[in-house]
């Protein structure tokens, strides 16, 4: 049975009746080009077998991210200027937690052959939009195209450290500062409400469920769909000394873990920093805030705020444990292999 996360977009919603299939590889590329930002750090552009960027300090972060149609999106619920967007925000929120400043994007697509051209389009302006709002200055240097049965976006970032040691996930020391920037719990809370709402009786996602989800819950579910890392927040969080930090992806608890498996430490939340749906925070995951430590005795960057404290391993304490007012909790959030462990609900 197709779903209405397999098959293409309406014709409803298509803004014109060309496909893929009815264009070249060139002629889909001279439309989408023009779409595009340009990176300020580009020294060659598209156009050649690859594509040549400055890194004024000798060094560049890189990092790459897939969204797959079914897995990661649903056509129902996302446009294509929202899977625009979301593929550079994912990419451009882990150069951030790095410390370093987003520079250049690479992205890969791979779509039907009937997909309209205006879907290619809309994932261009997406992209570009999200540049110019989050990181002025990165732009898309090149990429590829090629056919699937499922539209895939796969973005490659790259980040300039500006002369700055990169953070890492392996530095928290016991005694630092948890805190995080960016929202917290709303991603989550967005998905539950699109499995809940936006689907039809079948269990299917919806176009026009979806639709009324965004005018009565538009918070919860533009976090989900669109979200809005505070990418100036990491080079922040480096100059002001943190000693660790990640993009929260997949989970507070889960990601919170990594960075307490990678410094050897333990990580204590206090509820009441949580705010009121506990779970939803530890467990909802794709906020794409950052998540760091710091030296107890500094004040936080601005947009930081604290959740909780880096504490020693001990024989109670392994190295990694997480736990929340003293107590050990589950490390909730996604694998892309298991789904979500004590997600939202």
């Amino acid at each position: 049975m197709t779903t209405a996360a397999d098959a293409p977009l309406p014709a409803s919603r298509s803004a014109a009746s060309e496909t893929l299939a009815d264009l070249s590889e060139g002629a889909v590329l001279g439309r989408i080009f023009p779409r595009l930002p340009t990176a300020t750090a580009q020294l060659l552009g598209p156009g050649d077998d690859a594509a040549v960027i400055s890194a004024p300090d000798g060094r560049f972060v890189v990092t790459t991210d897939m969204m797959i149609q079914g897995p990661d999106f649903r056509l129902a619920w996302s446009t294509p200027h929202d899977l625009g967007w979301k593929a550079a925000a994912t990419n451009l929120s882990d150069v951030a937690a790095m410390g370093a400043r987003p520079t250049a994007l690479v992205v890969a697509i791979a779509a039907p052959p009937s997909t309209p051209v205006s879907v290619l389009e809309g994932i261009a302006d997406g992209l570009r939009d999200c540049c110019e709002a989050l990181a002025p200055g990165c732009g898309v240097v090149g990429g590829d195209l090629s056919a699937s049965d499922a539209l895939t976006l796969a973005v490659t970032a790259f980040g300039d450290l500006e002369g700055r040691s990169p953070v890492l996930r392996s530095g928290a020391r016991p005694g630092d500062t948890v805190a995080l920037a960016g929202r917290l719990g709303d991603a989550g809370i967005g998905l539950e409400l699109l499995f809940r709402l936006g689907v039809d009786a079948d269990g299917v996602p919806d176009f026009d469920r979806s639709n009324t989800l965004k005018l009565t819950h538009p918070s919860e579910v533009a976090a989900q769909l669109t979200p809005v890392p505070p990418i100036d927040s990491g080079p922040l969080a480096a100059l002001a000394g943190a000693t660790a930090m990640l993009d929260v992806s997949d989970g507070l608890a889960i990601d919170a873990g990594r960075i307490a498996r990678a410094s050897g430490v333990g990580i204590d939340f206090d509820s009441a920093c949580l705010g009121e749906r506990i779970e939803v925070a530890l467990g909802g995951g794709e906020d794409h805030g950052l998540l760091a430590t710091f030296p107890p005795d500094i004040v936080l960057p601005p947009g930081f705020r604290r959740l909780g404290t880096v504490v020693a391993a001990s024989a109670s304490i392994v190295a990694g444990t997480i736990t929340l007012d003293g107590a050990p909790h589950d490390q909730v959030g996604w694998d892309p292999y298991r789904g979500w462990d004590g997600a939202a609900g």
